[in-house]
C-alpha cells in the first residue's frame, strides 16, 4: 500500500438536497489541492477580461500593468503592509477598488462580494484581482465574481479557476462561498450543472 498513488474521489454536490448543495469545506479543500496547475504570466489567471495574480510585484508596477492591458485593479489586501496600491499609486489611467480583507477565517469577506463583482464586472477591458499571495483573498473574490455574474455555481468556478492556476482559500472564505452557492441555488440564479 505504501507508494500507491490513490486516486482523488470525485467530489459532487447533493443536488437533490437543498441543504447540501455545497460539497464541505474539507471536500473544497481536497478538490484544491488536487488541481491543475499551469504557470500562466506568473502564475495569472487569465480570461478574456479578468487577471488573478499571485505577485504582488505585478500589481506594485504600474509599467507591467500597462504592458498586460490592464484598466482596473481590485486588491483584496488594500491598507496591507505588502501592498503599496491605492487611487494615488495607479493614477487616472487605472480604476482602483480597495478591499481592506484580513486572511483570516472569521473575517467576514462576503461583506464585498457584490461590490467585487460588480467592480470587476464593470470593467469593460482588463482587471487585475490580487492580494499578497494570490490563494486566498483575491481567489475567494474572484470565485464569487464567477458565482455572482456568470452564474456559476461553486464547484464550477472552482474547477474553472483551477484549470488555470492553484488556489486555496481559507476554510472560513470556503464557508462564506458555500452560503453565496445555497442562497444563489435557493434563488435560481445559478446555470444548472451539466
Amino acid at each position: 500500500m505504501s507508494g500507491e498513488k490513490v486516486p482523488p474521489k470525485e467530489i459532487k454536490a447533493e443536488t437533490d438536497n437543498p441543504d447540501a448543495s455545497c460539497p464541505s469545506v474539507s471536500d473544497l479543500q481536497q478538490l484544491l489541492q488536487t488541481g491543475k496547475v499551469t504557470s500562466l504570466y506568473r502564475s495569472i489567471y487569465q480570461s478574456p477580461c479578468l487577471s488573478l495574480s499571485s505577485s504582488r510585484a505585478t500589481a506594485n508596477n504600474r509599467f507591467e500593468l500597462w504592458k498586460l492591458g490592464i484598466t482596473h485593479v481590485l486588491n483584496a489586501a488594500h491598507g496591507g503592509l505588502y501592498c503599496q496600491g491605492g487611487p494615488d499609486f495607479y493614477g487616472s489611467s487605472v480604476s482602483y477598488l480597495g478591499v481592506p480583507a484580513h486572511d483570516l477565517p472569521d473575517f467576514n469577506i462576503s461583506a464585498y462580494f457584490s461590490s467585487s463583482a460588480d467592480f470587476i464586472h464593470s470593467a469593460l477591458s482588463k482587471v487585475l484581482v490580487h492580494c499578497v499571495v494570490g490563494v486566498s483573498r483575491s481567489a475567494t473574490l474572484v470565485l464569487a465574481y464567477l458565482m455572482l455574474r456568470q452564474r456559476l455555481t461553486l464547484l464550477q468556478a472552482v474547477s474553472s479557476v483551477k484549470r488555470h492556476r492553484w488556489i486555496f482559500p481559507n476554510s472560513g472564505f470556503l464557508k462564506q462561498l458555500c452560503q453565496l452557492d445555497k442562497q444563489l441555488h435557493e434563488t435560481g440564479q445559478l446555470k444548472p450543472e451539466s
